[in-house]
């Protein structure tokens, strides 16, 4: 999968070699919010979706009379879940219970966008755009469950839609799937949780 990922942007930075030169370069401050989940691979305790903030720098480039572009960014993403550690003795008896794994990360995304501009003029009104590609979680800071471990980071895969307003304000709404594990108990051997999350971000591009 990890190598399927960086193939994909190895191509797709080599396709878009030759229109650099052209290319619509934009950036600015993005801020939203998730509401995000752990995905264990075992059902063994319920577990609460987590609403957290987001905030950061993003920026698009795009090439003009294709288009199609690319966007990325730099920004901090709260993630996590509620568990319920509880209601397993394993755990009720170190003390536990309902616990809010916090998870913060620097997250730099890196995406394929397309964005409809044929309308006439109109798009400098209101554009539709749509995006996909992968997003590298570094892990920055986490709750203290010394139950578990963490790893360095995570990645996921993110697909968006969104607005273009006035042609500078983007709104957008995305889903990441994590594609790595996030969260691993450290008795049991397969109790692992990779991120998922809905996502609402707002822009404004210079």
């Amino acid at each position: 999968m990890l190598r399927k990922i960086f193939s994909l942007m190895v191509v797709a930075v080599a396709v878009s070699c030759p229109f650099v030169s052209n290319a619509q370069f934009r950036y600015g401050p993005m801020i939203g919010g998730d509401m995000s989940n752990l995905k264990f691979k075992q059902d063994l305790i319920n577990i609460d979706k987590t609403f957290g903030p987001s905030a950061g720098i993003v920026a698009e480039m795009m090439f003009p009379g294709i288009g199609f572009g690319v966007d990325f960014g730099l920004y901090y993403e709260q993630r996590g879940a509620k568990l319920d550690l509880g209601s397993r003795e394993m755990w009720a008896s170190q003390g536990y219970g309902n616990e809010r794994s916090y998870l913060h990360y620097a997250v730099i995304p890196f995406h394929l966008r397309y964005k409809y501009t044929r309308m006439n003029g109109f798009e400098d009104t209101l554009a539709p755009f749509a995006f996909v590609g992968p997003s590298i979680g570094i892990l920055v800071a986490h709750s203290k469950l010394d139950c578990m471990k963490y790893p360095f980071g995570e990645l996921g895969m993110d697909f968006g839609l969104g607005l273009e307003l006035k042609h500078n304000w983007q709104v957008s709404a995305s889903y990441t799937m994590g594609l790595t594990y996030a969260i691993k108990d450290k008795t049991l051997t397969n109790f692992s949780a990779r991120n998922s999350s809905w996502n609402v971000r707002v822009a404004y591009l210079f």
